[in-house]
């Protein structure tokens, strides 16, 4: 089977950032875990640029409280009706502010050759919650709708 870079992403959550370490653990031993564990070192390499892309862009703050979305076609094409309803959703309820609902759709389109499901979002939801300082309450949020901690009338 071929290993993907949402499954590295996967094992790195996983392994490391679950226990709140370093978001990009940027070191030659994690590396050699992960090749180890079987990962391709393509895929690999793709997810620590993915993980630096995400920390790069933990000081965006959004400008107007309030705004109207309109996907492009590029975003249309790799987000479906459920996964731009599911964004919708969780910064309707405040889970995603708009401009933390911007990384997850950067993040989302930046798994190039990834084919996206309403699950895969919701962990790259999690994963840009867990970038992002003082979002701890939305995080554990996102965490109960990712392991289906939320009754399903909420979902």
């Amino acid at each position: 089977m071929k290993e993907t870079i949402f499954d590295v992403l996967m094992y790195l959550f996983e392994h490391y950032m679950e226990d709140e370490m370093e978001l990009v653990p940027d070191s030659d031993n994690v590396r050699t875990e992960l090749l180890a564990a079987g990962f391709e070192p393509i895929e690999v390499n793709k997810a620590f640029d993915w993980l630096k892309s995400l920390s790069s862009q933990r000081a965006i703050k959004p400008t107007i409280s309030t705004s109207f979305r309109i996907f492009s076609h590029e975003e249309n094409a790799k987000l479906d009706v459920e996964c731009r309803d599911l964004l919708m959703f969780l910064e309707r309820c405040g889970i995603l502010s708009s401009a933390n609902r911007e990384v997850v759709i950067d993040r989302a389109l930046a798994l190039d050759d990834e084919e996206l499901s309403i699950e895969k979002l919701k962990w790259i939801v999690l994963l840009v919650l867990l970038s992002q300082p003082d979002e701890e309450i939305a995080f554990s949020r996102m965490e109960d709708i990712v392991y289906d901690l939320v009754p399903t009338y909420l979902n």
